[in-house]
């Protein structure tokens, strides 16, 4: 579920707010006159290294310097 909160209401309840969302799991959007700005959410603490979760994504790895033109990228 996401919630909304404006930056004046975060500040008057954070310590509730975040227990909320170390407890549901839930983000809380922060917002600030009505933008969205801030998003808070619980940590998520992988045993993967950035290398690790990359690993076998890139498929084609040919001409790494050549410039890339926008009908070279294929959507999935």
């Amino acid at each position: 579920m996401e919630v909304q909160v404006s930056k004046s209401k975060f500040k008057a309840q954070a310590l509730k707010i975040m227990r909320d969302v170390e407890e549901s799991g839930d983000q809380v959007i922060i917002t600030d006159h009505g933008k969205p700005t801030l998003v808070i959410r619980k940590y998520d603490a992988s045993d993967k290294s950035p290398m690790e979760l990359l690993q076998g994504s890139v498929i084609n790895y040919e001409s790494p310097t050549a410039p890339v033109a926008e009908d070279d990228w294929e959507l999935a």
